[in-house]
């Protein structure tokens, strides 16, 4: 069975798409902790992080790091933090997290984003890049 993140990679459900290669995807989520909030995933449906082999799981690193700044001046944020958790969606996936105190990464905080603002971040976000 396909996870929502596979559809959204199909196309199947829109997303608001900041980066993509061969192996990996990043778009908002759209019901964010923090505005700007980012998932990273890996094309390939692997249900927990630390299964990856361990070139993938570094390349999937290192591409929180390539977006961590662009996100981070979009947002406006002091810093971007990670979260691996793995509970959501049985899809590996890092969220990215603009945060500038301690409880912006309480993800009890979530909600939802407007279209408009989710378009508007997206491209600061790409434009940062």
């Amino acid at each position: 069975m396909s996870t929502i993140f596979a559809r959204i990679i199909a196309g199947e459900i829109p997303c608001h798409k900041i980066w993509e290669d061969d192996r990996f995807f990043a778009f908002l989520d759209i019901n964010p902790v923090q505005h700007g909030m980012t998932l990273i995933i890996p094309k390939e449906e692997i249900d927990n992080s630390f299964d990856m082999p361990d070139e993938l799981y570094c390349d999937f690193l290192k591409i929180a790091k390539k977006l961590y700044e662009p996100i981070r001046r979009a947002a406006g944020s002091e810093r971007v933090g990670l979260v691996i958790e793995g509970l959501d969606v049985p899809h590996a996936h890092i969220k990215m997290i603009p945060i500038s105190k301690p409880g912006d990464l309480d993800q009890s905080n979530a909600k939802p984003a407007t279209p408009e603002a989710l378009t508007a971040m997206a491209e600061q976000i790409r434009g940062n890049l």
